[in-house]
């Protein structure tokens, strides 16, 4: 019995002591390996930060290609106004804008419409947006056309007219165009369209009777005008 727990007492130190150092060993293996896979994980990121280093230029020559590939293909209109301006006329006017129209109309313009429109063919669906401005213009009104008598303003206005009958080219667009197959197209069929949208828009205006109610809407503001001045009384004369 004696002798056993002899035996006993001399291997229970040892036990710990191997435990110990098997644990010592591990922790070792255990920095080892993190310290070569850190030392890894380092040198992958350096090689790639040095790889995308080298073929940035590469790239950024490659986008500035692209630039240039994207502006040819859709080129931007420069416009380069002439820097000398000449002024042709210059004209006093007195004009009162009584009635401002704003019309809209769509216009087609075609041109080889036939049997073979599919080859040769070009037509187009313009929307034009246009005003009409017409009133009195009040430098044609002379002293001869006024007259005061027996407290009374008689006044003979010029007649109405229109001043202003244009495109509004901001709301004014191509909605749709159809060309042939072995066609580019008219070149100048816009623009006819235009000229044409232009004539159709006053048009519109003349039958709806822009000058009759121009004419009317000078008489209601010139009735307070003179009224404002000491003539109370007025009556125009047609």
């Amino acid at each position: 019995m004696t002798g056993s727990g002899k035996c006993y007492r001399c291997i229970i130190p040892r036990m710990k002591n191997n435990n110990w150092f098997s644990l010592l060993v591990l922790l070792i293996l255990i920095a080892g390996v993190y310290f070569i896979v850190t030392t890894i994980r380092d040198a992958v990121s350096d090689t790639a930060q040095q790889a995308s280093s080298a073929f940035q230029p590469l790239q950024e020559a490659n986008s500035a290609m692209q630039t240039q590939v994207s502006q040819l293909m859709n080129p931007t209109p420069t416009i380069i106004p002439d820097p000398v301006t000449y002024i042709t006329e210059i004209r006093a006017l007195a004009r009162l804008e009584t009635i401002q129209y704003s019309v809209e109309k769509v216009i087609t313009a075609e041109q080889g419409q036939g049997d073979f429109a599919f080859l040769f063919g070009d037509k187009l669906l313009f929307v034009a947006h246009g005003l009409v401005i017409a009133g009195i213009d009040m430098g044609k009104l002379n002293p001869e056309n006024m007259r005061y008598e027996g407290g009374v303003l008689y006044v003979i206005l010029p007649p109405a007219e229109v001043f202003v009958a244009t495109l509004d080219n901001e709301k004014s667009y191509v909605y749709d165009r159809d060309t042939g197959i072995f066609t580019k197209g008219v070149a100048d069929l816009e623009t006819l369209a235009r000229q044409s949208a232009e004539q159709e828009i006053l048009k519109a205006a003349m039958e709806d009777g822009i000058l009759i109610q121009a004419q009317v809407n000078a008489e209601n503001f010139l009735l307070k005008f003179f009224a404002a001045l000491g003539f109370p009384n007025t009556i125009f004369v047609r």
